[in-house]
């Protein structure tokens, strides 16, 4: 792959009104964007799903060296978090509900909510969430609570579903992202419209971020990493831009997937942060795949990428690792179709 290709293997681009329009089609021929999802709600259907995500196949793997197909991702928790409706989906309880499930029943349902977003050529799911709310703070804990996107309030009962919707997609073919690492359990404000979210109680050692370690043991493929500041783990930045909450993970964890940014394109916990900044404080710190709503925002950051990689050789190394990093996990999703040079 050219440098610009590889660049581009590090971007989810979100689909405006969840259509493959103009603007997606010029940003994945110019800059080879890799992968793409879905941003909004769509009433639409497998039917209608499946026409945009076969519109975006075709272009990213045209576009990028070596037939890469690309993820094709939706946030499809369940509840008041499900992108993807109409025909053919089924309705998706809460979290809040799915905790209630036996692990065996919600593993069974997971792998039927996964057929069919793969029968809708969706290969990638922002989920599942496995931050712990404390039952006290479910009213006024904002991205979480209030949203009943939590399985439980407590760290087993978390574990034991979260990995129950992993394994259930993974039977149907579906990847999933765990997030929000190191957790939104322990806030107020919700990070996509609200700006200094602060934790000041979760340390590295903290018992509620056992879902993420035993995640990360039972091989979760993806982590995404939270845009809120844990002052206790670093001080000075937020996670996702921070070198000690990627060394948590990658350290001591043991992970060796892919690391997800929260959406760095339209979130209030960014807004103050230049585009250009965004990206390569984020690769910077080790991370590997930056999901941005829109796209404009996307073709600034990977601007930025490519002339800071064209400068300085220990930036682009990271480049390197990062790209790997996500061609690894396509190849273990089957996106990978190299063809013999002989």
């Amino acid at each position: 792959m050219t440098l610009r290709q590889r660049v581009g293997q590090l971007f989810s681009i979100g689909l405006q009104d969840d259509r493959f329009g103009p603007e997606e089609v010029s940003a994945m021929h110019r800059y080879h964007f890799g992968s793409v999802w879905f941003t909004q709600t769509t009433t639409g259907g497998v039917q209608g799903v499946g026409a945009v995500a076969r519109a975006a196949r075709s272009l990213a793997t045209r576009t990028a060296a070596g037939r890469a197909g690309p993820f094709v991702a939706a946030n499809q928790e369940g509840g008041l978090i499900q992108a993807l409706q109409g025909p053919g989906f089924s309705t998706i309880p809460s979290a809040a509900d799915q905790g209630t499930l036996s692990p065996a029943r919600l593993r069974a349902d997971a792998q039927v909510w996964g057929r069919e977003l793969r029968a809708a050529g969706i290969n990638l799911d922002f989920a599942p969430v496995l931050d712990v709310v404390p039952a006290a703070d479910v009213a006024s804990n904002q991205p979480i609570g209030v949203l009943h996107r939590g399985f439980g309030d407590d760290p087993e009962t978390v574990t034991v579903h979260g990995l129950a919707f992993m394994r259930g997609m993974a039977a149907a073919g579906v990847t999933t992202v765990i997030k929000h690492f190191p957790g939104l359990g322990r806030v107020q404000g919700n990070t996509d419209l609200t700006a200094g979210v602060v934790d000041d109680v979760t340390g590295p050692q903290a018992p509620w971020l056992e879902p993420f370690r035993r995640a990360v043991r039972a091989g979760a493929p993806m982590v995404m990493v939270a845009l809120a500041t844990y002052t206790r783990i670093d001080p000075q930045r937020p996670a996702v831009f921070s070198p000690t909450v990627m060394d948590l993970l990658r350290r001591t964890y043991g992970f060796d997937g892919v690391i997800v940014s929260d959406d760095l394109g339209a979130a209030a916990a960014v807004a103050a942060v230049p585009p250009a900044d965004r990206a390569t404080m984020f690769l910077g710190a080790g991370g590997d795949l930056i999901v941005s709503k829109y796209v404009q925002i996307a073709v600034e950051m990977a601007q930025a990428v490519l002339a800071r990689a064209r400068s300085d050789p220990g930036f682009a190394a990271l480049v390197d690792r990062a790209a790997l990093h996500v061609l690894r996990a396509k190849q273990r999703a089957g996106l990978l179709h190299c063809r013999d040079r002989a």
